[in-house]
């Protein structure tokens, strides 16, 4: 058997974290299997689903780099294979028409509420002669679901979880306006789609018993279930937005890498041993679904920072450059020209290794690219002013004089400044810092002028002090 699984997201808001969680599960058990993994829109509810939020949640899969199999399957386009999965289903007894009024259903809903017991469809029309219909009421659809026995799921995740088909009411199949409901939909799709594997959040293993049942009475084969626990906020609360309970774009335009959001995600509620760093290629030999843990997950960001810091560090500077070449373009009002780009994959290397993520390079690499003269922020403007320029004049002669350019050779001629001067070397190297970057944080003043190289050093040194 060819192992299928599929990701079937609601386009009503955007793609949140735990539907990226859940992707991933999907896709790498397709993929540790040898199997397939689709993708389906669930884009049944017209009122709420937009074409943002499919554009949204395709190009976040895309960016998270879980490719799919195939074309991507929009259940609006199936609405004729719904309907004729309720018709066999009405042929054979096994769903009926209910005349029901919104206004009966409300009442009856109340009356069981008062009484103390379950609130659900009471079966009034199970039995009835469509002949009994009342005029002008458009009927709905109902599955005549089993009343007698048990519904047994076999989770690869929860284990054996048993309800009583006595608790289970007769769901509506088709709206009195002619529209599949999602339980219809999403069995019928299933089924047609070929899933052997439903992997999804544990919020929806209620509705698998029904869909076991419609399945069944549709004569097709049941699928292995694997419910996933939810994804806590790191305090133990639901996930909300200040847990991090936002969009995969906003994850992307905070500066952190699909590869380590996919390492992190994948060690929410699954691991393997105390391997914290795993590859995508570990993650495909390693990842069973049956190894997901029962208890939910906590995400916290810190964890996910560091181990976006890990990855940045790992990442080429030509990668990390095409990354950030677009931000920082945006930053300086123009394109980069070819040398300046030279002077960012010759230093982005010591900035790297400071940055949590993506975003931290666009501050701390733009000295490398802006034109002249540098704009200063607060803090490097006091330096100046606070004697600082005239510190940069008075080393501006001894450094045109340097002709071994290097930053080993820079810092031993501050150091025999420092010393003749009676200064400590940060006293000295400050001002140049401020003159060369804008700013009073970087990297090695000498790694950075050896990278800025001699006449750009010493264009910036004249900069600041007007000559």
């Amino acid at each position: 058997m060819t192992v299928v699984t599929r990701f079937a997201p609601s386009p009503t808001g955007f793609l949140h974290i735990g539907g990226v969680r859940t992707a991933l599960f999907n896709y790498l058990y397709a993929k540790h299997t040898g199997g397939r993994f689709l993708m389906r829109i669930e884009d049944t509810d017209r009122a709420r689903s937009t074409q943002e939020a499919i554009d949204a949640i395709l190009e976040g899969m895309k960016w998270m780099g879980l490719d799919w199999d195939g074309d991507v399957v929009f259940q609006t386009g199936r609405i004729e294979q719904h309907k004729q999965a309720v018709e066999r289903l009405l042929a054979q007894g096994k769903a009926y028409y209910c005349y029901c009024t919104p206004e009966e259903l409300t009442a009856m809903r109340e009356a069981q509420k008062a009484q103390g017991v379950s609130v659900r469809y009471d079966g009034r029309w199970r039995d009835k002669d469509p002949k009994d219909a009342p005029p002008g009421v458009k009927p709905s659809i109902r599955f005549k679901a089993p009343q007698d026995g048990d519904t047994i799921i076999e989770d690869l995740v929860q284990g054996p979880v048993t309800v009583a088909n006595s608790q289970l009411d007769d769901m509506v199949l088709m709206r009195s306006d002619g529209t599949p409901t999602y339980m219809l939909s999403v069995v019928v799709d299933d089924m047609d789609m070929g899933i052997t594997h439903v992997i999804r959040g544990d919020d929806h293993l209620n509705n698998a018993f029904r869909q076991i049942q419609l399945i069944q009475a549709l004569g097709g084969a049941t699928p292995s279930y694997a419910h996933i626990p939810l994804i806590h906020g790191a305090d133990g609360a639901k996930m909300s937005k200040r847990h991090g309970a936002i969009g995969v774009e906003a994850y992307r335009d905070m500066g952190f890498l699909p590869v380590a959001l996919r390492n992190y995600l994948l060690r929410l509620g699954w691991g393997h041993g105390d391997d914290e760093i795993i590859s995508d290629a570990q993650a495909i030999e390693w990842f069973d679904i049956k190894n997901v843990g029962k208890a939910p997950s906590r995400f916290d960001m810190d964890k996910l920072t560091n181990l976006n810091a890990h990855y940045i560090r790992e990442t080429s500077n030509d990668e990390l450059i095409s990354l950030i070449k677009p931000g920082l373009e945006k930053l300086i009002g123009g394109p980069i020209p070819p040398e300046a780009l030279d002077r960012l994959a010759l230093g982005l290397t010591s900035l790297k290794a400071r940055a949590k993520a993506t975003i931290d390079l666009y501050q701390s690499a733009a000295f490398y690219v802006r034109p002249r003269p540098l704009p200063m922020d607060e803090k490097a403007q006091k330096v100046l002013d606070d004697g600082g320029r005239e510190a940069v004049r008075a080393s501006l002669g001894a450094l045109e004089s340097i002709s071994d350019w290097t930053s080993s050779a820079l810092e031993e001629w501050a150091k025999g400044q420092a010393e003749q001067t009676g200064q400590r070397l940060g006293k000295v190297a400050q001002p140049l810092r401020a003159a060369l970057c804008g700013s009073t944080v970087s990297p090695s003043i000498f790694e950075i002028m050896e990278v800025l190289g001699k006449d750009e050093s010493l264009a910036r040194f004249k900069d600041v002090i007007g000559t």
